[in-house]
């Protein structure tokens, strides 16, 4: 499933690299602990996750994500969205709850194990 997708069903707001919306995703990880999504997310996974701060954008280039879904209505500032869109890193928001996110993604047919 390509990101453009998720973005039209989920009702998803984008803050950067619109441009870069047709990638595939390969699967999910969901996780507030940049350690924990640096061990164990897969290169093209979309995460979900409520931090907005810069390192996301950084931890999302390094593993080569597919892109960030900021969740609780979170909204990161103008650095990470400038930073992310240097990066062609995707970051869409919403206003669900992480957990309700992840039911829909499930939903679409997107698994954690990518």
């Amino acid at each position: 499933m390509q990101i453009e997708e998720i973005v039209n069903k989920l009702d998803l707001e984008v803050r950067s690299s619109a441009e870069n919306l047709r990638r595939q995703i390969s699967g999910g990880y969901a996780s507030d602990l940049l350690s924990d999504v640096m061990a164990n997310s897969k290169k093209d996974n979309i995460w979900i996750t409520l931090q907005i701060h810069e390192n996301i954008v950084g931890v999302a280039s390094l593993l080569e994500l597919a892109g960030i879904i900021i969740v609780n209505g979170r909204e990161p500032d103008e650095t990470v969205i400038k930073k992310a869109a240097e990066e062609n890193i995707p970051i869409l928001l919403t206003k669900l709850p992480a957990f309700e996110i992840v039911g829909k993604l499930y939903n679409l047919g997107i698994r954690g194990m990518g």
